[in-house]
């Protein structure tokens, strides 16, 4: 069936669906009331020539310019034209049905203006594969994400490109080949189809998601290596985490937990430290205020997805417009900003685990760099490396974009979000993550084929599925091969799958 889009319900997980399982999409009957009623009224007003902005308006720093009842009906067009001003090279399509997603389901509260035709031609495009191409780069995250929004939108006039059963065509051959029909723009509908941050909400819900999995990962990369140095296991009782509050933490230690029951680590059969270094026994701690900062993130992205992100604003019940800037990125900016830096923590943990596995003056007997021919080999030595160069990209790309305004529009827009430089960076830093990550994987199924006693369910799982891609290093080879293996391994999430499937939900 397809996902009903109401401008209330709207998640994470069913815009992921729409945007990369091609899941079909319906406006609801009450939604296409609405906007019917919001445009009869906007309708009216236009006949009564009140004064609103972008209607009968210019925008910006031209918002006190009137325009006349022609300009009114070609201002449109240009309004497009002038903004599709972006660079670089096309956005991935699952961003852009993305996009589209919550653009019409921000129309589907009937607060727009626009007519129905402009909607249901973007729920058609997604119904039917028409996906316009988006250059990366050019919004400032405040009246929206203008330069990409419009991209999309030239299609709304059969003009701009898409991508249609795998080629790139000119957009009105897409069109006609999905059989589509152009709706034009007429007052308003511009406007309306750009005025909002769909595009770095977009791309920030599909971060989100991805960091969720990634998280849960970097918690099973965790407990193969907790195995692999003898690790105390006191730290990871939940009642510890309990005490002090925190969700994340509380779900963390679960997590943790559940990946090293069976082990012989909680029999007592091993001989353990009293206290472990802080990049072990602090893990819960960290990544579950990761947790905590997703889940705050998520919420600001969920209001944002089922919100009214529009300006001007019309409200039909009473006949009011209002202008505003329900369009501004900060809501989901600055906590975007905590998630790619919460990331970046994770990965600095990772790292400093990494280092007491192949240090051998911290790994409780394991061989040195995890090879038993040291001096002839170097083992794992140079796979430090390449996770510390990744990790200093990370820390570059986490100063947060939130704060970085830079004033444009002659000083009419003078504080921007830069929302979708977030977007982006945290697109590189999750990149590099999976590879930090699958590199501590790799490491810790490396230490654990050293180690001779009974390993956790889920750690015996995960180890399982690690060396289904990448053998035991019994001598050095070049090791980019199994970096990248190990990077889509991560990025697929197959180890997460086989260790819930073995232990249950990790969260």
């Amino acid at each position: 069936m397809p996902i009903t889009l109401d401008g209330h319900s709207l998640t994470i997980d069913t815009l992921t669906a729409i945007a990369r399982q091609g899941e079909k999409v319906e406006l609801a009957p009450a939604a296409v009331e609405r906007i019917k009623v919001c445009r009869a009224m906007l309708e009216e007003k236009i006949q009564a020539r009140e004064i609103m902005y972008g209607v009968n308006t210019g925008i910006g720093e031209f918002s006190e310019v009137v325009l006349s009842d022609e300009q009114v009906q070609q201002f449109q067009r240009y309004l497009i034209y002038n903004h599709a001003a972006g660079i670089g090279d096309p956005l991935p399509l699952e961003v852009v049905r993305a996009a589209m997603a919550g653009r019409i389901n921000v129309h589907a509260h009937g607060h727009s203006g626009c007519r129905p035709e402009i909607t249901q031609t973007y729920v058609e495009m997604l119904n039917k594969g028409v996906t316009p191409v988006v250059c990366t780069k050019g919004s400032v995250g405040a009246c929206g994400d203008l330069a990409p929004m419009s991209q999309i939108a030239l299609l709304l006039m059969g003009e701009g490109e898409a991508f249609y059963q795998g080629e790139r065509l000119p957009g009105k051959t897409a069109l006609d080949r999905a059989g589509i029909p152009i709706p034009g723009l007429q007052a308003r509908d511009g406007l309306a189809a750009i005025n909002g941050s769909n595009v770095l909400t977009a791309m920030s819900a599909l971060h989100l998601y991805d960091i969720g999995r990634w998280l849960k990962q970097a918690e099973i990369a965790c407990s193969m290596t907790l195995e692999a140095l003898l690790a105390n296991l006191k730290p990871y009782d939940e009642r510890l985490h309990q005490l002090r509050g925190f969700a994340g933490a509380v779900r963390s230690a679960q997590a943790i937990r559940k990946c090293v029951t069976g082990s012989d680590l909680q029999t007592g059969k091993l001989k353990t430290k009293v206290q472990d270094a802080y990049s072990m026994r602090s893990t819960p701690q960290v990544i579950g205020t990761a947790h905590d900062a997703v889940a705050w993130a998520a919420k600001q992205v969920e209001t944002e997805l089922n919100g009214v992100g529009d300006n001007p604003i019309f409200l039909p019940e009473f006949k009011l417009t209002l202008t505003g800037a329900n369009f501004q990125g900060s809501p989901v900016s600055l906590p975007m900003d905590m998630v790619g830096a919460a990331v970046t923590m994770v990965c600095v943990l990772s790292e400093r685990r990494l280092n007491r596995l192949t240090n051998p003056a911290l790994s409780v007997g394991l061989p040195a760099f995890l090879t038993k021919g040291a001096g002839m080999f170097s083992g794992m030595m140079l796979s430090q490396y390449t996770a510390d160069m990744m990790i200093v990209e990370n820390r570059i790309l986490s100063a947060p974009a939130s704060i970085q305004s830079i004033p444009a529009a002659a000083d009419q827009e003078d504080f921007v979000s830069m929302g979708m430089n977030t977007a982006l960076k945290n697109g590189q830093i999750l990149d590099n993550a999976y590879g930090i990550l699958g590199i501590e994987f790799m490491a810790a199924a490396q230490a654990l084929d050293f180690r001779e006693f009974q390993h956790g369910r889920g750690v015996t799982a995960a180890h399982g599925v690690v060396r289904k891609h990448v053998a035991h290093l019994d001598v050095d080879r070049p090791l980019h091969v199994d970096h990248n293996r190990m990077k889509e391994l991560v990025q697929s999430g197959e180890i997460l799958q086989a260790v819930e499937e073995t232990v249950g939900s990790l969260g």
